[in-house]
């Protein structure tokens, strides 16, 4: 940072300290000065001088970085045509959100806006608008709209629909536990915006609580497709194999391994994660560090649901094991197979696909040689065992009796 771009942020940095009433325009005066004087021989910031003198706390000088940070940003996105932004809506690892208006249709948009420390890396950028092209390909009522893409001020920008409502994730995090009604009605509109996705030849593979949104009037929408791939970009398989890309808590096991072959039964399987989430109020797999997540992905046996929420219906139960089965080949062939169990569970039937894929799965064990014990054979082993049990209560109750018998006969 040279000399020129330290005073204008100590420019910035004073005075929003000043107005936020950190400290007075004495105590920052006074620190202005000494940072003059020691810029010869021992030059120091003025956010650090103000630490050392007890006029601000560390925690604070780093709120106001940060304001001033997200100041720059808000600066930048002025600048973009055709758009007057109206407020921030919220930031994240990876962008910070604005709501605009979109002056040529008068209309509610959002704007995600790179921060400009991700500008220098490739990576990021190219994921960045990756991630508008993949959504402007899609046209679905339950999928969040992508509406432009670009640059301006030497910051790159990604404008789309503004939903006006919540998170799923919001939900939970306040301790919300799903009726089985209202998940079904939530999972069937996210699986018809995957069967979209999955039709236009792009997998999500980050499909969890905090990418599923809730409008005022009820309607969900899928959002934020910065992982999405297509599922016919070989080099980008091939530069991703062996890395593992979504979110721990809802990740399939063969995003896990890095595989090269991810399809829809992907995001089939982080769609069962949140199923299992919304009804039971926990995830799948818990662990202290996300690494320890992931290998119970890949070994742990799940918990059924119904085991965790006793008032969830068996056949909701099965579908999201049967969506989360670790083998992808046991798992629903595509999200049309889905919906058609997801819609029966609705109606009150039996899921009938899902009994199918049991009984594959298992005749698949068979053939491998792996050991399926019959429950039938399990009852009847327990039946020998039970009688075993009572032919021996009978024999010591038998001796006793003829103990009985034999004092009564010698006295």
């Amino acid at each position: 940072m040279t000399n020129e771009s330290n005073t204008n942020y100590d420019t910035v940095f004073g005075k929003m300290a000043v107005e936020q009433g950190l400290c007075t325009p004495e105590e920052l005066r006074r620190c202005i000065d000494e940072v003059d004087n020691r810029r010869a021989k021992n030059p120091v910031l003025l956010k650090d001088l103000m630490v050392e003198k007890g006029f601000v706390t560390a925690s604070q000088v780093n709120r106001l970085h940060n304001a001033i940070r997200e100041a720059k940003v808000a600066t930048a996105t002025h600048q973009i045509p055709g758009y007057q932004v109206l407020g921030k809506i919220g930031a994240g690892a990876m962008a910070v959100v604005y709501k605009a208006r979109q002056l040529s249709l008068n209309r509610i948009v959002a704007i995600k806006v790179l921060p400009k420390r991700f500008t220098e890396n490739k990576d990021y950028v190219e994921r960045f608008y990756k991630e508008g092209q993949a959504a402007g390909k899609l046209n679905h009522p339950h999928i969040v709209q992508a509406v432009d893409v670009g640059e301006a001020g030497g910051y790159h920008y990604f404008v789309m629909e503004y939903v006006e409502g919540k998170t799923l994730y919001e939900d939970i995090a306040a301790g919300k536990i799903f009726g089985e009604k209202e998940a079904l009605d939530i999972i069937i509109q996210v699986a018809e915006a995957l069967r979209h996705a999955h039709s236009m030849g792009l997998i999500h593979r980050d499909v969890k609580p905090k990418n599923i949104m809730i409008n005022k009037e009820g309607i969900v929408k899928l959002a934020d497709m910065g992982l999405a791939r297509e599922t016919t970009d070989i080099e980008a398989a091939k530069t991703e194999k062996g890395k593992a890309y979504g979110t721990p808590y809802y990740i399939s096991p063969e995003q896990i391994r890095g595989e090269m072959d991810i399809n829809g039964r992907a995001d089939i399987y982080g769609l069962g994660a949140t199923f299992y989430h919304l009804v039971t109020g926990r995830v799948p797999y818990m662990a202290d560090d996300p690494v320890e997540v992931m290998k119970k992905h890949l070994r742990d046996e799940l918990v059924p649901p119904d085991h965790i929420n006793t008032t969830l219906s068996a056949g909701v139960s099965e579908v999201i094991e049967v969506m989360m089965a670790k083998n992808k080949a046991d798992r629903y062939s595509n999200v049309d197979e889905l919906l058609v169990d997801l819609k029966a569970v609705r109606a009150g039937q039996a899921p009938v696909l899902a009994h199918k894929r049991i009984d594959v799965s298992a005749l698949g064990q068979l053939e491998d040689g792996e050991a399926v014990e019959a429950s039938a054979k399990v009852d009847y082993e327990q039946a020998i065992s039970r009688y075993k049990t009572a032919i021996l209560i009978l024999a010591a109750a038998s001796v006793f009796l003829l103990l009985i018998i034999i004092l009564l006969l010698f006295r």
